[in-house]
């Protein structure tokens, strides 16, 4: 069985990051495929600016943290993204935590959920540039929802029915290349 991890990008306060990871976590888990799948919330890892000094008595935490970020990515065969769009890109706390990784995320597969202004969309095209260098193989069809149309005053999340179509497209394309890519990970 495949193990699939959703990875919640965003760590502001009052994120509307929670509501869509829950949906897709909750859509995903109904579905009752050949897989499973876990909420990983950026929030739990408290990870550290790469590159920043740490003071002397924050070292160990901060190495205990990066490590469990580290394993946690490992475990799974593939990801889901969640994120939201700030200024045209991803979110940063997401770029630095995918900053510390590399081998335990190649030749895996990924697939995105993004919400913002135009759905996030450019978001996805950062993380696709991101996620090439890492060797995470991204899927096609990405599930998009504007602050506009599927979120009340921008803040309760209340999607559109047609979003299922697209969430399954993209959780059968990530399970598809999840299983493949695991004879490159079994070398």
């Amino acid at each position: 069985m495949l193990r699939i991890g959703i990875i919640l990008g965003s760590t502001r306060k009052g994120r509307n990051g929670e509501a869509v990871a829950n949906w897709i976590n909750n859509f995903a888990k109904n579905r009752n495929d050949e897989a499973t799948y876990e909420l990983v919330d950026l929030l739990e890892f408290n990870l550290p600016f790469l590159g920043s000094a740490i003071p002397e008595g924050m070292q160990k935490v901060t190495e205990s943290n990066v490590k469990a970020w580290s394993e946690k990515m490992a475990s799974f065969d593939g990801y889901i993204f969640v994120t939201p769009e700030y200024n045209h890109a991803t979110s940063g706390v997401l770029k630095n935590a995918l900053d510390y990784l590399n081998p335990e995320v190649n030749n895996k597969a990924a697939g995105f959920v993004a919400y913002g202004s135009l759905g996030g969309a450019r978001a996805i095209e950062n993380l696709r540039l991101i996620l090439g260098e890492l060797q995470i193989a991204d899927v096609r069809t990405a599930v998009t929802f504007s602050l506009m149309t599927d979120f009340e005053n921008m803040t309760e999340f209340k999607p559109a029915s047609y979003h299922e179509d697209n969430s399954n497209q993209m959780l059968d394309q990530v399970i598809a290349w999840s299983s493949a890519l695991s004879v490159l990970r079994n070398k």
